[in-house]
């Protein structure tokens, strides 16, 4: 077995006073690695990564065409937003289309991560909502789906309509079988592959559009949703969102939690995953930002593109003490 390699360096001043560990793949449209750092068969929870492979059913299925849903629906269907006004207006109005409200929603209330309106929630003594959660499109998708299907509405049972159609779907598009889940953060079944399961499953998103079967058909638009609405895969100041917005061509971004990160390569047929072994998101996003600059997506000298593959580490006073770099064989 393979084991981890550096995917990230910390400086502090002229001394590496620490490194993060894991593993990176990049696969073809043929599902073949043509790049990997670590071991490809390490098994992992892709944890919010897998939020476009759990979306695939409500667009294969017919279910968002029967009611109706943009490209801003489906973008958000495989978000994980920052819980702000635009995103918690968009998912409310979905909710009440739906002739449900934030109570039908499984995922648990969660305060707001855009400063503003938690501020602005503070002050006016409102209690964090459902709808705030990060995972909320995503769970706004579930119930459109479980109406369509005529199943009861609750959804994250691993034996729900819901749940055993995305795990058909994670199986189809990773090439494997899943050796079981466990539970996320938002309360679904968050289904387990290997390394190279994930990103063969992210290159079989890339290459989607050029297929006409119905699952890759729905892959393909829900690629088009992340990369044409990045504002609401994320949110302001996040990794999805601005090297999404800074890539030279498009493409498709989406984080996890615990150091999970993937990309989706429509140009290039590529599919790209990375997990830091210790979980740490700030070594996934200088990762996965370093992939692609070596991919030649990504521009070094962009600012969205440095606050990530190479952002100052800074101590209270403002002062930089050291910096963030990724481990060089990620760049070579």
């Amino acid at each position: 077995m393979a084991q981890p390699e550096a995917l990230a360096e910390i400086w502090r001043g002229p001394f590496l006073e620490s490194h993060h560990l894991g593993h990176a793949v990049i696969c073809d449209g043929t599902g073949q690695i043509t790049e990997a750092w670590g071991d490809p068969q390490a098994v992992v929870l892709p944890r919010s990564s897998s939020k476009m492979i759990q979306a695939l059913p409500l667009v294969a299925s017919g279910a968002a065409d029967a009611r109706g849903l943009t490209p801003q629906h489906l973008a958000l269907a495989c978000a994980s937003h920052q819980g702000a006004g635009l995103h918690v207006d968009h998912v409310n109005r979905w909710l009440g289309d739906l002739g449900l409200g934030d109570d039908d929603l499984i995922c648990g209330p969660q305060e707001s991560r855009d400063d503003g309106l938690r501020v602005q929630m503070i002050r006016a003594d409102q209690s964090p909502c459902r709808v705030h959660n990060n995972c909320s499109g995503k769970h706004a998708g579930f119930l459109t789906l479980s109406q369509h299907l005529g199943a009861s509405l609750e959804y994250v049972d691993p034996s729900h309509a819901v749940q055993t159609a995305c795990l058909d779907v994670f199986e189809t598009v990773t090439g494997e079988a899943s050796p079981g889940f466990g539970i996320d953060g938002c309360s679904a079944p968050n289904y387990a592959t290997t390394m190279h399961g994930m990103a063969r499953a992210m290159a079989w998103f890339a290459t989607a559009k050029n297929r006409s079967d119905s699952l890759s058909t729905a892959a393909a638009r829900l690629v088009e949703a992340m990369h044409t609405h990045p504002d609401l895969v994320a949110g302001e100041g996040r990794a999805c969102t601005r090297l999404m917005r800074a890539a030279q061509e498009p493409i498709a971004l989406k984080t996890g939690a615990e150091g999970y990160f993937v990309a989706i390569l429509p140009k290039r047929g590529l599919g790209v995953a990375v997990k830091a072994a210790d979980g740490a998101t700030r070594a996934a996003e200088c990762a996965i930002a370093a992939i692609l600059l070596r991919l030649n997506v990504l521009a070094a000298d962009h600012p969205d593109v440095a606050a990530f593959l190479s952002p100052n580490v800074l101590n209270w006073d403002g002062l930089k003490t050291g910096q963030i770099k990724p481990a060089p064989g990620l760049l070579a």
